[in-house]
């Protein structure tokens, strides 16, 4: 049976960011480190991880990780991304079978997401499973069956799918409450969350 450290770990990093003015996300600074950096050390057990990005790559290059942009035009969202990992894993990592999607935007996730998710994918027999907290869903941080990159390539050429629930609803879903303070998947979509975050580091 799998095991959480053998689920690959996929950054979500290839988002417009237009509300942050464009500027980078997983390169913010909270409480002294970058999100991603803060993503990258609480995932550190998974053997495999990779990023997804997208414009100019080589911006990623020091973190040593296979980046990987999206193989779907214009723009279509985090489902996108998603596919672009599950595909890369299927063609190098044929044995991965789940994979673990982080937005680089949350710079609190917790070091067991990975495990809860497993450990509830598995009792309920679900295809997938997604985090919540404070009673909202977080779909984009959850585990995705690289079997279901064909489905997911259909769902988004064929059908013009882009939010994640409108795909995921199709399945069923695990999901897994996670609590905390701060909340564990508090994002920064405005500079205002930057400085909430921070504060937060500060307490």
């Amino acid at each position: 049976m799998i095991s959480a450290v053998d689920i690959a770990v996929g950054f979500l990093a290839g988002g417009q960011a237009r509300r942050m003015g464009g500027q980078d996300k997983p390169f913010i600074s909270v409480g002294g480190q970058t999100i991603l950096d803060r993503q990258l050390a609480v995932t550190a057990q998974h053997s495999v991880r990779l990023i997804n990005a997208n414009g100019d790559l080589s911006r990623f290059s020091g973190y040593g990780l296979p980046v990987v942009a999206d193989n779907i035009a214009d723009w279509p969202g985090p489902l996108a991304g998603i596919l672009a990992c599950l595909d890369w894993l299927a063609e190098t990592h044929p044995k991965c079978d789940l994979m673990l999607s982080c937005a680089t935007d949350a710079p609190f996730i917790p070091s067991d997401l990975a495990a809860r998710l497993l450990a509830e994918r598995n009792a309920q027999g679900a295809v997938l499973a997604q985090a919540r907290s404070s009673g909202r869903r977080h779909p984009v941080f959850g585990l995705w069956p690289v079997a279901l990159r064909a489905e997911l390539r259909s769902a988004l050429l064929d059908d013009g799918i882009r939010k994640i629930d409108d795909f995921s609803n199709r399945f069923s879903v695990a999901i897994v409450e996670f609590s905390g303070e701060p909340d564990p998947f508090s994002n920064v979509n405005r500079p205002e969350d930057v400085t909430a975050a921070q504060a937060a580091f500060d307490r």
